[in-house]
């Protein structure tokens, strides 16, 4: 039973919700339903998969988007932390699109261990992407 001041919890599957995760209508979706979902160039060809966000604690803003691409069976797999802004949803695709390119991901720069905790770090990859800062 919930009780008041609760946030009711979803207990559908993202195949109730429709192909995008999302219910119909709606414009949110859950970070469990934007885990997994494909990333594509603007020309369709898929580029990796979205891993998992990262999000800023106080600010509540969506940092970065971790795809992960390459690899079979999860060997040599590489993940990259992309801006958030670089990422835009397709209902067509029923993926994210990026206009960011294999040489683009190549030259980012290198995640750290603890890069989500270095405002360097982002400001070197926002610069990198060409994208305003978030914070």
């Amino acid at each position: 039973m919930q009780q008041q001041g609760q946030i009711p919890t979803s207990t559908h599957t993202a195949r109730e919700h429709g192909h995008d995760g999302s219910r119909a209508g709606s414009a949110t979706i859950s970070s469990a339903d934007v885990n997994g979902t494909e990333v594509f160039s603007p020309h369709g060809d898929h580029l990796g998969k979205i891993d998992h966000v990262m999000i800023d604690k106080v600010s509540g803003k969506i940092s970065y988007a971790v795809m992960s691409f390459g690899g079979f069976l999860g060997l040599g797999t590489s993940e990259h932390p992309i801006p958030w802004q670089k990422l835009r949803y397709d209902t067509r695709l029923g993926g994210y699109v990026t206009d960011i390119t294999k040489e683009q991901l190549e030259g980012a720069p290198k995640a750290e261990a603890n890069w989500f905790n270095d405002r360097e770090y982002d400001r070197r990859t926002y610069d990198h992407y060409g994208i305003p800062y978030y914070w």
